[in-house]
């Protein structure tokens, strides 16, 4: 029996709506990339695939980098779960250090909103808070914009951060997860993903000291930490200086994107993200090792001089031997302690 117009169209929208939730646009729901919008006109497209889809200017966050936002297709988007991954423990203040970057442009577009930082007791002893009285100068946030929620254990995260999702008085939610917990699996993520396509705000999910695994995030960044230059003046660089933060940036992940690796640095006084040229780079590499490798095991440090202003060892002087017990003290100081 054939269809009614009325059922053909809530059958066209159910699958639309679906393959919103999953991040897909099937080829024939999806309008051509070459299609012009009007600003009068109330398209729905904020996901895109390449050469499938389009999508509205305003649907990413420009990072402010030319290539890296031609790569990811205009930037990060608005609407979805962003994946910023850290694969050591020792890259948990790059993660955290890119993830304010990226709220500090969120926060020029939707000013006056907070953002809400989710993460476990676990993660916060381990990783720590930001500094409160650096937010300002290094990324130009307020402390009161920054909420904190700390939850006992990852259900609870999970539950403030889906309930977080949904509100459009946040500017963004970022849930930061220690490790590959095995409730934060593929439906969770999608989960997060629904809220924030619902909402039209960015979720954040900050992963440290974690191994890749498949997330419903249409995008994941892996961030390090990389090497300052030294601050540029008038007359050049200034030697033994220390420039901007900058950070180490690989697309482990994007359906607009071919994987791409990156330097950029974040410029605190015009709150951008600036990309290291190639003369930059190369003078950024330290010759210098921070430590010396040791050669066939044995400390390659030279040997110490005669100690002049010490007694030698072994003398009634000495330090060692004032320390020693005395001899009808030793059976005592030896023997084991008594319980009770």
């Amino acid at each position: 029996m054939a269809m009614t117009a009325v059922a053909r169209e809530t059958v066209f929208a159910l699958r639309r709506q679906i393959a919103k939730i999953e991040g897909t646009l099937p080829e024939r729901l999806a309008a051509p990339a070459a299609a012009t919008f009007d600003a009068d006109v109330n398209t729905d497209l904020t996901i895109v695939r390449r050469g499938i889809a389009a999508a509205l200017p305003d649907a990413f966050l420009p990072i402010g980098v030319e290539r890296l936002d031609a790569a990811l297709s205009g930037g990060l988007p608005k609407a979805a779960l962003s994946e910023i991954h850290g694969l050591e423990t020792r890259d948990a203040g790059a993660v955290a250090g890119f993830a304010l970057s990226l709220i500090s442009l969120i926060l020029k577009q939707t000013p006056g909103l907070p953002v809400l930082w989710i993460g476990t007791s676990e993660i916060f002893r381990e990783a720590g808070f930001p500094y409160a009285r650096g937010l300002h100068a290094a990324f130009g946030i307020e402390p009161e914009q920054l909420l904190f929620s700390e939850a006992p254990k990852l259900v609870d995260a999970l539950w403030v951060a889906e309930e977080a999702a949904r509100m459009t008085a946040l500017a963004a939610v970022i849930l930061e997860i220690r490790g590959n917990p095995q409730r934060l699996n593929l439906t969770a993520t999608r989960r997060l993903n629904a809220r924030a396509q619902g909402a039209g705000r960015p979720v954040f999910l900050l992963r440290q000291a974690a191994e890749p695994e498949p997330t419903a995030a249409p995008v994941r960044l892996i961030v390090t930490s990389a090497p300052a230059v030294p601050r540029n003046t008038i007359a050049g660089p200034l030697a033994g200086s220390i420039g901007r933060p900058a950070f180490a940036l690989n697309i482990g992940k994007s359906r607009t994107a071919l994987p791409g690796q990156f330097t950029l640095e974040w410029n605190p006084d015009e709150l951008a993200f600036d990309e290291r040229t190639g003369g930059e780079r190369d003078r950024a590499k330290n010759p210098v090792p921070v430590v010396s490798l040791s050669g066939s095991g044995k400390d390659p440090a030279a040997a110490s001089g005669a100690v002049l202003a010490f007694p030698a060892v072994g003398s009634p002087l000495s330090p060692a031997a004032r320390d020693q017990p005395s001899r009808p003290q030793r059976a005592a100081h030896l023997g084991p302690r008594r319980a009770g």
